[in-house]
């Protein structure tokens, strides 16, 4: 802050869960472009110039990239996480291949939104909602994003992440019972397989 006066720090009264952070940033933040980075992740230092060289090359308004994944200690878990040259809604929805503090996306086309206030899962929660006013979220295949695996965070044990799918699909998007037992069956399976 004190060697760059653009950067702003809020900090909320009372701890309220990443979404209820992320909806406030969002709406205190400025720019044509926004772009969200966890506090655990890391950005190397050319990634916001290269992800927005793409955009403008490509004249798009939604972007994301390929990420590695590092332990706790910053090291290299020798995993690349590849994202898609471009997702739907419906794509989304199968298999979020979107990592978070990849996205930047660009507010003048598309405006603010507000995050979806369950404690996981909101971040693709904010993907499909996103994805309902702009078709298509295109990806690089740099890799942008180092994203730290925790032992105790609160998607280190991915099953009892699965009451937040149902949350999502249920009573965010509205999905079917059928159709949101084929998605969680779906997820359970790639976590089983280690796909991903």
């Amino acid at each position: 802050m004190k060697e760059d006066s653009r950067i702003k720090y809020f900090c909320l009264e009372n701890n309220s869960g990443a979404a209820v952070a992320r909806t406030k940033a969002m709406e205190l933040a400025n720019g044509e472009y926004m772009a969200f980075l966890d506090s655990d992740d890391i950005w190397p230092e050319e990634k916001l110039k290269k992800q927005l060289a793409f955009m403008k090359k490509h004249d798009v308004a939604f972007s994301c990239t390929a990420y590695e994944q590092i332990d706790e200690n910053g090291k290299s878990l020798n995993k690349i996480i590849k994202t898609v040259p471009k997702a739907d809604y419906n794509r989304v929805l199968l298999d979020c291949p979107v990592g978070n503090s990849t996205v930047m996306y660009n507010v003048e086309k598309m405006g603010k939104f507000e995050v979806p206030n369950i404690r996981k899962r909101n971040d693709d929660a904010l993907w499909l909602r996103m994805l309902k006013k702009e078709k298509y979220i295109y990806g690089m295949k740099s890799v942008l994003m180092k994203y730290r695996i925790r032992q105790n965070s609160i998607s280190s044990n991915k099953f009892k992440v699965i009451k937040y799918h149902w949350i999502l699909y249920r009573n965010i998007e509205h999905l079917s019972i059928v159709r949101s037992v084929f998605h969680i069956a779906y997820w359970c399976v790639i976590k089983l397989l280690k796909i991903k």
